[in-house]
């Protein structure tokens, strides 16, 4: 089975979506179609469907689909390039929209200023009445104005009105369509038969002016809508742009120019200072300090040396470098982080199973009640009026039920609001794969953390050094970073780092002796230096190591002795990470029970469980055992259980959680298996990650109350309802609060750009 990408033009409201979908899903070979109105995007799982019958589908209900991409075969380049596409396709729909928007702006005023004129004069006394002159004029240029309007700039909505009549399938623009041709077409028929139809009906009401500003603000909140969804995906746009075209790539000796594309792994290609990292590589070369805060969120640069890894995309600051490349193309991670953004953006939350609910039947709910509406009216309501006013209020029912129904609201209501969050996460350093994890993770409960590479930094450091002899720290540390200089034991790196970080450099050495499972030994300026454990030293010199209380059972100590004497020991541990402890207290406060299950040793994770403030820790355990730890949390407290880790022993774990959080610093299965990926191995942003949630959820609630609200006053009162309270709504006021309807829940979404993480 394939998964396909496609973008689609000639969507206009949420009811699209549902119509594209239920076509496609009746063609045999097709499994699951996603349709998204806010990203104007669909997923297609099939078997043996090609592209031509799936657009031969959709084609005849006025959809085009133009390919994007497929599981089989993608790149960077064909991000950027279908990006450009995607760009010059909205950019020609902004421009229609911006050109009719222009047109109408006069017309519609023109078009208020009679309304005005009618009721403050007629109803209200308010303006003397006007004059004949003037209302002849009017009369004759009211319907040229409403003739362009409705066949010009209202086109979409006539040919969604068709497309109703011919395949049955009504969306947003049959009602603006079946409305506003109502209202031309009674008014078009009272113009031409005057006379005779003046004995029956008032002749004075027309309707020209509300077929001009329906459709011209319909035309204003589209244009506005379409502008304000275009900064929804500002954070996916950002992320295309740092995909360099090019690159420098140093061949046989010479320094070339070549399109990115033609790039292949161990390639050695040159950073330039103040450019992007072209791919994903290792520094060779040089030193530098890389900006990597449109990546990671973080805002100071780090300092980059040889072994050290960089990711395409980060901006090179101060110093030529030189890296051999490993990850090209697809396997970038600026390329898995932008599949994962345009995944999550297109994904749908739980929450929204109601308002697709909704929006799949409400268009022709919709159209029912205008119908009844208008034979009401008109042969409930004649009763107890003139016939021509019942007639009149039928009519403006009628158009204003179609009118104000807004399906538009609902269906932006929760993506607009996913696309935000989402892009907002990534901005920060925070992958969220889809929208059914962002919407969980505001409702998460417990935390099981895993502790190595999780809580703590993953590798050991020296967490202290006790000299014990009369000669100066440097000098003890810079012969035991000699000795150690020939070991590969992660020890061993942890104390060249150490010496490292203090600026003291190793001496050369002599009759070096590789002591396995024990230390080293080996001539540092004629003097013998032994460097290992206390069993290592004691069988060397026949002392024993006195560390009193300092050597703490959490950490290994390394002792460093002559022929003589025991020089010093430092002590070796697994550090803490620096925002472990802040961010174990920013989950407390939002009362989410923390876990730590780890394999290491019982006293191990007592220490680091009470140093960083976990409620409850668990020592020795297997992958199996964190598993049984979860399922246990899930079963006894009904509560949503996410799981943070970075190694193959935490998937099974991270799997079976409701939210899995992986340390993008960890393997490929924990990532790859987990909900969430945190750049950098940042276990604050976890925090972070909730915040986000929070914001999220709490802007679809706002969006959806305001779009359920809305149709739930609007439609009766456009209806006639409340009537007899003398409230009515004016068809023309409808399309102007339907317009306007979607682009406040798209700005509501917008908000979230402005949150603090």
């Amino acid at each position: 089975m394939k998964t396909s990408e496609y973008k689609i033009q000639g969507m206009h409201c949420a009811s699209c979506a549902n119509i594209i979908e239920r076509k496609l899903k009746k063609i045999s070979g097709v499994h699951n179609v996603q349709v998204s109105y806010a990203t104007e995007s669909m997923k297609v799982d099939s078997e043996n469907v090609s592209p031509e019958k799936l657009n031969e589908a959709v084609k005849k209900l006025g959809y085009t689909l133009l390919p994007e991409k497929s599981s089989e075969e993608h790149s960077p380049s064909h991000s950027v390039n279908h990006e450009s596409k995607d760009a010059h396709d909205h950019s020609g729909e902004y421009k229609t929209l911006k050109q009719n928007v222009l047109l109408s702006i006069p017309m519609v005023v023109v078009a208020i200023f009679v309304m005005a004129w009618d009721i403050f004069g007629g109803q209200f006394n308010l303006l003397p009445m006007m004059g004949e002159l003037p209302k002849e004029f009017f009369h004759h240029l009211l319907p040229i104005f409403a003739t362009y309007m409705l066949f010009a700039v209202g086109t979409p909505y006539l040919l969604g009105l068709w497309r109703f009549v011919r395949y049955g399938q009504a969306n947003m623009d049959t009602l603006i369509g079946l409305g506003t041709l109502t209202a031309f077409l009674y008014s078009f028929v009272i113009s031409a038969f005057e006379a005779p139809l003046s004995q029956y009906l008032d002749v004075e009401i027309m309707y020209y002016d509300v077929t001009i500003v329906v459709i011209g603000f319909i035309t204003l909140g589209k244009f506005l809508e379409v502008r304000a969804k275009a900064k929804t995906s500002d954070a996916l746009k950002s992320l295309l742009s740092l995909q360099a075209k090019s690159a420098i790539v140093r061949r046989n000796g010479n320094d070339e120019e070549v399109p990115i594309e033609s790039i292949v792994v161990d390639d050695l290609v040159v950073i330039k200072p103040g450019t992007k990292v072209s791919v994903d590589g290792v520094i060779v070369e040089g030193t530098s300090y890389i900006d990597e805060a449109m990546i990671t969120g973080e805002s100071m640069p780090i300092e980059k040396n040889i072994g050290d890894s960089v990711t395409a995309g980060t901006i090179n600051q101060d110093g030529l470098i030189l890296i051999k490349a490993r990850g090209i193309g697809k396997d970038s991670l600026l390329a898995h982080i932008i599949d994962l953004v345009k995944s999550a953006q297109s994904s749908r939350a739980p929450i929204q199973k109601l308002a697709d609910q909704v929006s799949s039947v409400f268009v022709p709910i919709v159209l029912a009640i205008a119908v009844l509406a208008l034979i009401l009216w008109i042969f409930v309501g004649s009763r107890f009026m003139p016939l021509d006013q019942a007639i009149a209020i039928g009519i403006t029912s009628f158009v204003g039920v179609l009118v104000i129904a807004c399906p538009c609201a609902l269906g932006l209501a929760t993506p607009t609001a996913i696309i935000v969050g989402v892009g907002k996460g990534a901005q920060n350093g925070i992958l969220i794969k889809n929208a059914e994890a962002l919407e969980k993770l505001s409702k998460v409960r417990h935390i099981v953390f895993d502790k190595t590479g999780t809580i703590t930094q993953g590798k050991p450091s020296v967490v202290s050094f006790k000299n014990l002899s009369e000669i100066s720290d440097e000098k003890i540390i810079e012969l035991t970073a000699s000795v150690e200089r020939g070991s590969e034991h992660p020890l061993a790196n942890a104390i060249i780092r150490y010496a490292n970080d203090k600026k003291i450099s190793a001496l050369n050495i002599t009759k070096f002796e590789l002591h396995k499972g024990k230390g080293a030994s080996a001539v540092v300026e004629n003097q013998q230096i032994f460097v290992g454990s206390d069993s290592f030293i004691k069988e060397r010199i026949g002392k024993e190591v006195d560390m009193n209380s300092s050597a703490d059972a959490a950490y290994t100590p390394v002792i460093v002795a002559d022929k003589n004497e025991v020089l010093a020991y430092f002590l070796i541990g697994d550090l803490i990470k620096e925002e472990a402890k802040e961010a174990i207290k920013k989950l407390h406060t939002y009362k989410v029970m923390t876990h730590m299950a780890t394999g290491d040793i019982e006293t191990v994770a007592a220490s680091v469980a009470k140093e960083v403030g976990i409620d409850t820790w668990h020592s020795r355990m297997m992958p199996e055992d964190k598993q049984i730890l979860v399922r246990d949390l899930k079963k006894e407290n009904n509560e949503i259980v996410a799981v943070a880790g970075d190694g193959v022993n935490d998937a099974p774990a991270i799997a079976l959680a409701d939210v899995g959080i992986a340390m993008a610093t960890g393997t490929d299965i924990a990532i790859e298996t987990a909900d969430i990926a945190l750049l950098h191995g940042d276990i604050g942003k976890i925090a972070k990650s909730i915040d986000l949630s929070k914001s999220t959820l709490r802007t679809i609630k706002q969006n959806l109350f305001w779009a359920f609200a809305f149709n739930v006053v609007g439609i009766p009162l456009a209806a006639g309802a409340f009537y007899s309270f003398g409230l009515t709504l004016n068809p023309a006021f409808a399309g102007m609060a339907m317009a306007f309807s979607s682009v406040l829940v798209v700005s509501n979404s917008l908000r979230l750009k402005l949150i603090k993480l």
